[in-house]
């Protein structure tokens, strides 16, 4: 399967798509957002939703009808909240496609375009929901109105997987004592980032490290700082942020002018430094979230080390009934 049959198929039996919505539950939202960005950035004619399942079965958008497409992932195919938006989807004349990494799950249902992707150390990005989403959103927009940065997008899809091999090694090498120094130091700390790498700065937060490693912390937007949050920024309030490399990235380099002389703790991951300059600037905003996705999981990792915390532990996710 790849994106362009995918995407041949809808059109051939919609004619057109006027609306897009990317629905997901925690870890797949977040691999969703960066193909939403896409969307907006470059379609003229296509509208895009970004919604977490639960809200979007509570709160449908009206427009969702024969003329939309609905891409749910569920990594395990069964999460409840995603199944339920596919199959409420389909009965509204949505064209759906799921993404799970289960074959024979909830998910792989014939009422819909399944994708079933393989997940592991050494899976290209292309093959993983971030790429595969993208490559929809590229060949979505190129099919119904052109797209002048499609081979581009297409190559940096591909061209991203050695710069994410060789961060990897980089990353640990810089930050992973330092990172795991802080979280012993700090019980409490702040993630920022912006534009499509916000997905990232969301997931560091929410599922490697409140999920997988029980660490409190919360996570601001770059752009946003400014706004409320910077207000509690002071001497021993640690701050963690991820520097893109597109153009949102005035936004983390004005957050970080003003953490350089307003706190004495902060620690700056700059994607510059790690490789992203390989990549060409018109399309970088787009696949940089699958580089802090990355880096992300190897500071997750020294983390766990230091805390002798296994990132798979639970103590409520599939134990408790909630």
């Amino acid at each position: 399967m790849n994106a362009n049959e995918v995407i041949t198929k809808v059109l051939k039996e919609k004619g057109s798509i006027k609306q897009v919505y990317w629905v997901a539950c925690g870890g797949s939202l977040i691999d969703l957002y960066p193909a939403h960005c896409l969307l907006n950035a470059e379609s003229a004619e296509i509208e895009s939703g970004w919604i977490t399942a639960a809200e979007f079965n509570l709160t449908t958008p009206k427009k969702v009808g024969k003329n939309s497409l609905v891409v749910v992932c569920s990594h395990s195919g069964n999460t409840p909240e995603a199944f339920e938006a596919a199959v409420k989807s389909t009965e509204l004349g949505a064209s759906v496609i799921t993404l799970t990494d289960n074959a024979g799950s909830k998910c792989d249902d014939s009422r819909f375009i399944t994708w079933v992707y393989p997940w592991g150390e050494g899976v290209p990005t292309k093959e993983v929901p971030i790429g595969i989403t993208l490559m929809l959103a590229a060949e979505l927009i190129k099919a119904q109105e052109g797209f002048p940065k499609y081979d581009v997008l297409a190559k940096a899809v591909t061209d991203i997987d050695p710069i994410i091999e060789s961060a990897k090694v980089k990353v640990n090498n810089e930050l992973g004592e330092k990172f795991a120094d802080v979280c012993e130091k700090h019980d409490f700390f702040y993630i920022l980032g912006s534009g499509p790498n916000f997905s990232q700065t969301y997931g560091f937060a929410i599922c490697s490290l409140m999920e997988m490693q029980w660490q409190h912390c919360s996570y601001i937007n770059s752009a946003e700082y400014f706004h409320g949050p910077f207000e509690c920024t002071e001497n021993g309030v640690f701050y963690f942020l991820q520097k893109g490399s597109g153009v949102n990235r005035v936004c983390d380099e004005r957050a970080e002018a003003f953490l350089k002389t307003h706190t004495d703790a902060y620690m700056v991951l700059d994607a510059m430094e790690y490789g992203m300059d390989k990549l060409d600037a018109s399309v970088r905003d787009f696949v940089e979230p699958a580089l802090f996705y990355a880096m992300n999981v190897e500071l997750r990792a020294a983390r766990g080390k230091r805390f002798d915390h296994d990132p798979e532990t639970r103590r409520y996710m599939g134990i408790e009934k909630y």
